[in-house]
């Protein structure tokens, strides 16, 4: 299959994925979390692909959703109808990631925010260089944190720290994730690549079924009451949607990147 926002590349049994926005710094758009849902899938259909690389063009992860793709307002102007549509994109591609066959090791470069975040603790492992951070600012923006996002990072990190991730909406360093236990391992900026693809070997070295079968078991048994504690967080993001705050956080951010960018 062919991808406008996702640049795929196969070696053997080992895919990476690359976030192909780089001028709105890979940006999160509907079309791209549409096409990330969908390369997740298709590796359910090829026994072939057993590690799967994330990262994003340019070196950095991602900047969270793009707020300003005309269709991702439509979460907050589009009629009740198109709004639940999309909403439910961003969970929906992570359940994807979550759930695909293969062993999927996230390397991060730069910065990672927002639906970024959501993104890379859906897979098995995280890889960052030593100067990139991790952001979560949906709270200055009136919304809740969710795409299904919270008990993965409650599984990771403990009540306190999720909390204090979440509610401080503050970055949280290369190092600072290493010790929480959100990264598994921190490399010199501009090789996480490197560093990916050496632990993919590894992996590929391991014989497949019970590789398969262990990602399998530790998912399903660690996830088993995510959903019945979370099936309501993306209603509850539409909810926020309609918000003051939410109004406020939103003019705040666009009015910031606007002078930022003057």
């Amino acid at each position: 299959m062919k991808y406008s926002e996702l640049i795929v590349e196969r070696e053997g049994s080992l895919v990476t994925v690359t976030l192909n926005r780089p001028k709105p710094l890979n940006t999160l758009s509907v079309l791209m979390l549409r096409e990330l849902k969908e390369v997740a899938l298709s590796f359910q259909n090829d026994p072939g692909i057993r590690v799967v690389i994330l990262t994003g063009a340019s070196e950095v992860f991602s900047a969270g959703l793009d707020l300003k793709d005309p269709e991702v307002q439509k979460m907050v102007s589009g009629t009740m109808d198109e709004r639940r549509e999309r909403v439910m994109l961003g969970p929906r591609a992570c359940r994807a990631w979550e759930e695909t066959e293969p062993v999927t090791i996230a390397a991060i470069e730069g910065f990672c925010v927002g639906g970024g975040v959501s993104l890379v603790i859906s897979c098995d492992f995280r890889i960052m260089g030593q100067s990139a951070f991790m952001r979560i600012p949906e709270i200055e923006l009136g919304l809740n944190y969710s795409w299904g996002s919270i008990p993965r990072l409650l599984h990771l990190i403990g009540p306190a720290k999720t909390k204090q991730m979440i509610l401080l909406g503050e970055r949280v360093s290369a190092k600072k994730c290493l010790a929480w236990g959100l990264a598994e391992e921190v490399v010199t900026d501009g090789t996480t690549m490197e560093a990916a693809i050496a632990l993919g070997e590894k992996i590929l070295k391991k014989p497949p079924i019970p590789v398969s079968m262990t990602k399998q078991a530790i998912t399903t048994i660690t996830a088993a009451l995510d959903r019945a504690g979370i099936y309501m967080d993306a209603d509850q993001f539409l909810l926020t949607t309609y918000s003051k705050d939410h109004e406020r956080g939103l003019a705040a951010f666009l009015n910031k990147k606007h002078n930022n960018s003057s």
